[in-house]
């Protein structure tokens, strides 16, 4: 998969809406016969994550781009670990992870309430912010 920059577009008419309500494209499958991730295992992921520009309440194909980068565990070439499930990060990384497998990588859009609602994060994420994630999973046991 190509590097995502700030700036470049997204379709997201391309990607699969949850009934929780976040967008998702997978943009590398599983090998055959990889395991699924499972609540409570010690997931091992890289991401990059960005801020959305373009609204989510209107139309899926236009107007949407990357915005800041805010974090990155490749840009650190250090994985990210936690309890899949476990409330250790923001709800829509436990969804999504529940759902993967080893080996598969994902681009996932989550709507502030997902993520880090009202109240942001630092700086970086402002209150009601939309976030983008390339998540890959690494290892999961």
């Amino acid at each position: 998969m190509k590097n995502l920059k700030t700036g470049e577009a997204l379709d997201l008419s391309t990607f699969t809406k949850t009934k929780e309500g976040l967008l998702y494209f997978t943009t590398v499958q599983a090998p055959e016969g990889a395991a699924k991730v499972r609540n409570g295992e010690q997931a091992t992921v890289h991401y990059t994550g960005w801020l959305l520009n373009g609204n989510m309440t209107g139309n899926l194909q236009d107007g949407h781009t990357l915005g800041i980068k805010f974090d990155s565990s490749r840009d650190r070439n250090q994985p990210f670990k936690f309890i899949v499930g476990g409330g250790m990060v923001i709800k829509g990384w436990d969804i999504t992870l529940a759902d993967m497998k080893v080996g598969e990588r994902r681009l996932i859009v989550l709507p502030h309430y997902l993520a880090y609602g009202s109240r942001g994060a630092g700086s970086s994420i402002p209150p009601h912010a939309t976030l983008v994630f390339d998540v890959e999973v690494i290892s999961a046991q």
